[in-house]
């Protein structure tokens, strides 16, 4: 699968997946279905190691596109909020070590993107973090609650999710969308440096198991309430 939105670079033993719509970086059908195939392709090639998920400038992922989502055809919004489940369940569950480049705003299913990743490096820029649909009259999926409760920092749990707090990067450490902050100039190449570090110093392996240990209830929940929103028709909004 190929989008004009997502392109690849390979790095020694990292693939970098830049996400570039020209516009918001929506997450639209063919978006996450080009990222699924980078992610193929790389988990398919025992020479890549790790990935690196790489926003434009300004702007690392706005969410859903919003053309879908405010959109009359209910089945199109379900099977678009079903695929960014998937991928971000994918995204979690890999054997690969993922790292994101976190180049501007995060707002929705772009912070859910940041939290499938392991390591996320945010820019130190003027822009959004966070998980803003209950403020745009939505309410998040099982399968978001369910990864956001795992990976957010508790003492902000309430005001992330119930009051749709959104931060600018720096705060956004704390709250646990991102690990670190660098200057914008160096988004891509410290995203690149963890990542190359993860792919030289852990054995794959002894990494998916240990991923599997770690991970598998939650993993093995999202699952379930992506399934059961395709098959029931469980609508966001």
């Amino acid at each position: 699968m190929s989008s004009a939105a997502v392109t690849t670079e390979r790095r020694d033993g990292v693939l970098v997946v830049h996400l570039d719509d020209g516009k918001a970086n929506a997450l639209s059908f063919d978006m996450i279905a080009a990222v699924g195939a980078a992610l193929d392709d790389a988990e398919a090639d025992d020479s890549i190691r790790a990935m690196v998920l790489h926003g434009r400038p300004g702007r690392f992922s706005a969410g859903f596109d919003l053309g879908v989502m405010l959109g009359d055809d209910m089945s199109a919004i379900i099977g678009l909020v079903a695929d960014g489940g998937a991928l971000v369940h994918r995204l979690y569950g890999s054997p690969l070590p993922v790292v994101a480049a976190s180049t501007g705003h995060a707002l929705a299913a772009g912070a859910l993107l940041l939290l499938g990743c392991d390591v996320r490096v945010g820019g130190d820029v003027e822009a959004k973090v966070g998980l803003n649909e209950v403020a745009i009259k939505m309410v998040l999926p099982d399968w978001a609650l369910t990864i956001a409760v795992e990976r957010l920092s508790k003492r902000h749990l309430q005001r992330a999710l119930a009051n749709a707090r959104v931060t600018m990067p720096r705060d956004a450490v704390d709250v646990g969308s991102l690990d670190e902050i660098v200057d914008e100039a160096d988004v891509l190449d410290r995203a690149v440096v963890l990542a190359e570090e993860l792919a030289t110093t852990l054995d794959p392996s002894a990494y998916s198991r240990t991923i599997r240990a770690i991970r598998g209830p939650v993993l093995d929940a999202m699952a379930e309430q992506i399934a059961s929103d395709r098959a029931g028709g469980v609508s966001p909004v």
